[in-house]
């Protein structure tokens, strides 16, 4: 089974299909700039973001901790439960 297009109708006279390559160029530039537009929004609607981000953290951290050289790293402790032991490994013996 083929998938055959229909046979398109071309126009014929030199002015018509300069016009129409010169259409179809506009068509695509047009679509071009709308992506561009669009993703510099989307670009510069991400810094904006970022940049609130940092600030809101920067804003949240007491005057006491601004610098990470003087953070203490501590410790989180917990119990473990080992749920499944039906492997035999050799750092299970």
């Amino acid at each position: 089974m083929r998938f055959v297009l229909p046979v398109s109708r071309r126009a014929r006279h030199p002015l018509a299909r300069a016009l129409s390559v010169l259409l179809g160029l506009a068509v695509i530039g047009v679509l071009m700039v709308f992506g561009l537009v669009v993703a510099g929004v989307l670009l510069v609607g991400g810094i904006v973001l970022l940049a609130v981000r940092q600030w809101k953290l920067a804003s949240a951290r007491p005057v006491g901790q601004a610098s990470r050289s003087t953070h203490r790293a501590q410790t989180i402790e917990g119990e473990f439960v080992v749920l499944r032991d039906s492997r035999n490994t050799a750092h299970s013996h």
